[in-house]
């Protein structure tokens, strides 16, 4: 089948990789004018993981990543105030588990692609029109083509979402938070294989060194610190500085360490809740469909496990789209459903409201050194409860 997937992040160089094992031809429209770096870390493991490495990618992910040791909270003078072994996590995930920037996990799986399948860099979709029999897709930059299927897997302001299932609006469900991230060279305060945590009611602010003598900063804040919309990054640096001013700890060397960076993530925190993710010949993937949010940890993993899914009954239907569109469905959902209900609830726990809720917060991480105690409070979130099909049609193509 010829199949048009519109969005080179994560689900989408994932699925491109599976269709193409199996023959399919496949069209990636992205509409970065190459693969974007920078950005934030993403914890990964689980479902995600488990698909990285049926893909073989595992050496490599972890090579990049970072085996983080501590998990620190510290108050406005730098001091501990809670915090846990990162070993926490290794342990419940029988050390399945690792952090990477987004940016180096999503050119692994493009690289993984070597060269097979077609990419349309700095373009997106301007036009969808589902016949019945195939799918004209119009560019904003190339000539009209027809495709068998269309995927949508842009993320959380998915173009093909917009126009086949309509306005975000519909679908986007705030959590009452909003995130920016950037990453600097030669801040001077580093802790190797530690992430550490500043909060004051509604706002944190976190670090992570890097290799190359980097850092990666993450700011999280409730809704109600925003005024207006920054949109360029000059915009969101001054939004930043305006709402975490004062707050203590080191954040007057972060916020000038800031007006280096050469872009800032900035975004609301949201998820996306729909009742279907496919219509005639098209379908979404990843946050494009089921977005649990970036305060989940593992939207990343969960984007991979859909993709393989899509990917696995796509070549199983040999031809007919409606049964393996019904089937994804039926296994994926109430999956990503459930995880999002439990990082909606999880979510407050990055910026508690009030200076009360931080310390409750705080003590709770302590206990988290305590193996039956973090088995309790954690173990849950890090397992998932979905065992994903095997595809030997599918899979059987990795030998090829």
């Amino acid at each position: 089948m010829k199949i048009a997937i519109n969005g080179a992040g994560i689900a989408g160089p994932t699925l491109a990789w599976w269709l193409q094992r199996a023959g399919h031809d496949i069209t990636l429209i992205e509409s970065a004018p190459q693969m974007r770096s920078g950005g934030y870390v993403i914890d990964f493991w689980g479902v995600g993981y488990d698909i990285a490495e049926k893909m073989g990618l595992i050496p490599r992910i972890r090579s990049l990543g970072y085996q983080v040791r501590e998990v620190r909270l510290v108050n406005r003078h730098g001091r501990r105030n809670g915090g846990f072994p990162a070993e926490a996590f290794s342990r419940l995930t029988n050390g399945r588990f690792t952090s990477v920037p987004r940016s180096d996990l999503a050119a692994t799986i493009y690289g993984a692609l070597e060269g097979k399948v077609e990419t349309l860099f700095g373009d997106s979709i301007a036009a969808i029109e589902d016949t019945g029999d195939d799918v004209r897709v119009t560019p904003y930059k190339s000539p009209r083509r027809h495709f068998d299927l269309v995927i949508g897997s842009g993320g959380l302001h998915s173009r093909v979402r917009k126009l086949v299932f309509g306005p975000k609006d519909q679908f986007e469900v705030p959590l009452g938070f909003h995130v920016a991230a950037f990453q600097v060279q030669g801040y001077p305060h580093r802790d190797e294989l530690a992430y550490v945590a500043h909060a004051v009611p509604g706002r944190q602010i976190s670090r992570l060194s890097l290799r190359d003598d980097r850092t990666m900063f993450l700011f999280v804040f409730r809704d109600e610190y925003l005024r207006g919309v920054p949109v360029r990054a000059e915009q969101r640096k001054q939004a930043l500085a305006e709402i975490f001013a004062g707050v203590g700890w080191e954040t007057p060397d972060i916020l000038k360490a800031m007006r280096g960076a050469e872009d800032v993530y900035f975004d609301r925190v949201s998820q996306i809740r729909m009742n279907r993710w496919t219509q005639g010949r098209v379908a979404l993937v990843g946050d494009a469909a089921a977005c649990v949010s970036l305060l989940a940890g593992e939207g990343t993993g969960l984007a991979m496990a859909e993709a393989y899914v899509l990917a696995g009954e796509i070549n199983a239907a040999r031809g007919d789209h409606a049964a393996a569109f019904a089937r994804y469905e039926r296994l994926m959902m109430p999956f990503l459903k459930q995880k999002q209900t439990s990082a909606a609830a999880f979510a407050s726990a990055f910026a508690p409201r009030t200076a009360f809720g931080i310390q409750v917060r705080n003590a709770a991480t302590r206990l988290l050194r305590i193996p039956k105690v973090a088995e309790y409070l954690i173990g849950g979130d890090l397992r998932d409860d979905v065992v994903l099909p095997d595809y030997p049609g599918l899979e059987s193509a990795i030998s090829l």
